[in-house]
């Protein structure tokens, strides 16, 4: 399988840099499921080749892959709106053409809705319920309508539609590129590129759900299969340019991913600051990503501490944040030392509560009142001490 997907007529020359609007097809070298039996979650952990396409990149940064959707949503909207797979439709400004199967396959976004793509549609259906679900009284149910729904929802509910393919291909986005942070270090691993996906799948609205890139990773792509990528620099994510210094990493779940860049270019580089990684997911059993490696850098002195917390695995739930607070003199001490502190992964929830975890710690060890101890961690933020990836 080869994706190729972000350039209809292939107008693009190989002998320009690889990017964003010119995506090199990597060959997939590994794809395995880092969970063990009996878990719910599915990781995959990707092993990619950059041979031939002179991109690099350094720890922090992302790769960027260009997706395609699911096959089964395709044929469900064809079968929908009885189209012809093969009907011509413009998908830019420029003019350019692909079959109406193509288009939906690789270069629309069919799994998201906005209100502008209602506000729009409104026009090829005499349904009520969209009329009126449009008005501008009803922006926030507007706004709910949209919350979990795609294309095919709309479609369903909404009918009959007075519109050709080419009129509803129209209300839609270009497909974006889904970004990842990178889990290995270039310096350990030369013309390679390696990933932590989580699969996300779910049930909403009585259908089963699938995330566009995520699900294409762990259930289409086998290894020998390309996949179309580029890398984006993360300019707010880094290492230390000193080596001496020490660096905490908070990464729960796939938030491990750039922590792994990190350890595999210090243990290359011989660093000698200290490193501590704080890694959590439901169970130790089956959800421990990475073990053996963090492990074996652990006995090889490369990584300082390693402390987990498997949330599902006692009756009460513990969370990384309560594993900081369990180590907050040691945590403390090493902030004072000029320790860089790390925290990739969920934004709503996880890295709030690592935040307030931090600002708990600083109070407590630097017997400071909230507001010292927030200008204490804005400091270290001005100082690049306090770095986030989340998302």
């Amino acid at each position: 399988m080869q994706l190729t997907l972000e350039n209809p007529k292939n107008t693009k020359s190989d002998s320009l840099p690889f990017s964003r609007n010119n995506p090199f097809q990597a060959k997939v070298l590994k794809n395995i499921n880092l969970n063990g039996t009996g878990s719910s979650k599915e990781t995959r952990h990707i092993e990619l080749s950059l041979k031939g396409s002179g991109l690099t990149y350094a720890p922090g940064d992302a790769l960027g892959i260009v997706p395609a959707n699911d096959p089964e949503l395709v044929a469900a909207l064809l079968e929908e709106m009885v189209w012809d797979k093969d009907t011509a439709v413009i998908i830019n400004k420029q003019g350019e053409t692909l079959p109406l199967k193509e288009a939906l396959s690789a270069y629309f976004e069919i799994t998201l809705l906005t209100k502008k793509i209602l506000q729009q549609a409104v026009v090829f259906t005499d349904n009520e319920e969209l009329h009126k679900l449009v008005l501008v009284e009803n922006v926030n149910q507007l706004k709910e309508y949209c919350y979990g729904r795609d294309l095919l929802d709309m479609l369903r509910d909404f009918g009959p539609w007075k519109a050709s393919a080419q009129e509803i291909v129209s209300l839609l986005r270009k497909m974006t590129p889904r970004l990842y942070s990178i889990a290995s270090s270039m310096t350990a691993n030369p013309d390679e590129v390696h990933l932590t996906i989580g699969a996300v799948r779910y049930t909403a609205y009585e259908r089963g759900r699938k995330g566009v890139c995520s699900v294409l990773c762990a259930e289409r792509v086998q290894e020998g299969d390309t996949l179309p990528i580029f890398v984006q620099p993360n300019k707010h994510f880094y290492l230390p340019e000193s080596q001496d210094k020490d660096i905490i990493m908070v990464g729960p779940g796939t938030g491990i991913a750039p922590f792994r860049s990190f350890i595999q270019e210090r243990a290359v580089t011989k660093a000698t600051g200290r490193s501590w990684l704080f890694f959590g997911d439901q169970h130790a059993a089956s959800d421990f990503l990475y073990q053996n490696e963090l492990e074996k850098y652990q006995q090889d002195g490369v990584l300082t501490r390693l402390d987990s917390a498997f949330s599902r695995d006692s009756a009460q739930k513990v969370y990384v944040q309560h594993k900081m607070l369990e180590n907050s003199k040691e945590l403390f001490e090493w902030f004072e030392n000029g320790a860089y502190f790390y925290v990739c992964g969920d934004k709503e929830r996880m890295a709030k509560d690592v935040n307030e975890a931090l600002i708990s710690v600083i109070e407590k060890e630097g017997s400071f009142d909230r507001v010292a101890a927030e200008a204490y961690l804005k400091d270290m933020q001005k100082q690049g001490r306090y770095q986030r990836d989340v998302y």
